[in-house]
């Protein structure tokens, strides 16, 4: 299989339980008020890391896969304590991008759905670009 071959419904899966770390309640500052349950940040993070892991055979040294777009809509409330599991399954190409249909669910059922789009990039080329874009100490 070539890099840019991915056979269509190639699957990524990441799992965790729901920790105080993983609460929309800790992004919570002066003057916000979160709740208590799996914060729509972090379901993102398992749903990029899902879709991420599909990729990986396609990897060769020094590259990785970065999102490039996500629209997801978080549809249900998820407790702390619940294993919440992600999935990534590959859908199409558009160019050099990958798109994922991503999910979530929790032992209740689905709490997110949506597309996702990842690349594969140079790791080096990537940090390197990053790093530019930070004034000069001095």
């Amino acid at each position: 299989m070539s890099r840019t071959e991915l056979a269509p419904g190639a699957t990524g899966r990441a799992s965790l339980v729901v920790g105080e770390g993983d609460l929309a309640s800790i992004l919570s500052a002066e003057g916000d008020a979160f709740p208590r349950v799996f914060s729509t940040s972090r379901m993102i993070a398992l749903m990029e890391i899902a879709a991420s892991r599909a990729l990986v055979p396609l990897l060769s040294e020094g590259e990785l896969s970065v999102g490039v777009n996500l629209d997801v809509a978080h549809t249900a409330a998820t407790p702390p304590g619940a294993t919440v599991t992600a999935t990534g399954k590959f859908l199409r190409m558009e160019g050099k991008v990958y798109v994922f249909e991503v999910a979530a669910e929790d032992p209740g059922g689905e709490i997110g759905r949506g597309l996702h789009r990842r690349a594969i990039v140079a790791r080096e080329r990537l940090e390197t670009g990053a790093a530019r874009r930070m004034p000069p100490r001095g």
